[in-house]
């Protein structure tokens, strides 16, 4: 009880410390794996302890008034896992993707739910319920979930420049045209996914591993590092990611007087 007690004033205290509330957080949801490891589970439970702790986090998000989190869920890079585990993961995500449809939370919150990567690489049946969720609520704006499955961002940025070359040899698009807002409108295949404000990885990796490389780097958004393993992150860990994001607007402010 004690602890609960300094546990909750502590987040009050660093609550009255973000004093700005980033509109876009992307997270690297790292170390599912390292976390099972450590309790003899398998993997595939550590995967689903982290998609709890994400339902979790989603909520937190929302009562903050965070209104877009891009999760860093499945990269191309991944394909290199053996092949139980990736087909673990996509039955997760599977899993959780068709119970968007129903879920009560995700239509009282107006919660729009998008994937990004190269889903022609994913399988059929998963490609079907990423239909079905981005069906299902793509007529909410209020809150946005960006999903990355087989994503990678230079792969991302390939494909951008795929298209926006197939559209100038059909004559659709001149070289006047491409201008970086236009490329940023190729990105993610049109969806509408705003700047990052702010990058989270857990896991105590330092390293921000090919994510939305246009939208966090290119219009360079603060980055936090923290050391617990996914499963184990707390709310206390995204408010203190928050500060360091208030933190940097603040300076901004300061120095641009």
């Amino acid at each position: 009880m004690i602890e609960d007690a300094i546990l909750s004033f502590y987040e009050r205290i660093l609550r009255m410390q973000c004093r700005h509330i980033p509109s876009h957080i992307a997270i690297i949801q790292d170390g599912n794996r390292r976390f099972a490891r450590t309790r003899n589970m398998p993997r595939s439970e550590g995967h689903r302890a982290g998609a709890n702790r994400t339902e979790e986090m989603l909520s937190w998000a929302r009562d903050l008034g965070i209104k877009h989190i891009t999760l860093y869920s499945f990269s191309t890079e991944n394909f290199n896992r053996d092949s139980e585990e990736v087909q673990d993961l996509f039955c997760l995500f599977k899993d959780k993707l068709s119970r968007v449809i129903s879920d009560p939370r995700v239509h009282r919150d107006g919660i729009r739910v998008q994937v990004v990567g190269d889903r022609s690489l994913l399988p059929p049946d998963l490609q079907e319920a990423i239909a079905r969720a981005e069906e299902a609520t793509k007529h909410y704006d209020k809150y946005f979930l960006n999903v990355a499955l087989a994503y990678g961002g230079r792969n991302e940025i390939v494909r951008a420049a795929q298209r926006i070359i197939g559209g100038v040899s059909r004559g659709e698009v001149s070289l006047q045209d491409i201008t970086p807002e236009f490329v940023e409108s190729q990105l993610h295949e049109g969806q509408n996914i705003p700047p990052v404000d702010l990058i989270i990885r857990t896991g105590n990796e330092y390293r921000t591993s090919n994510f939305l490389p246009w939208l966090a780097n290119g219009h360079e958004s603060a980055v936090y590092f923290c050391a617990p393993y996914w499963p184990r992150f707390r709310k206390i860990d995204l408010l203190r990611a928050i500060r360091t994001y208030s933190q940097r607007i603040d300076a901004m402010g300061k120095s641009s007087c």
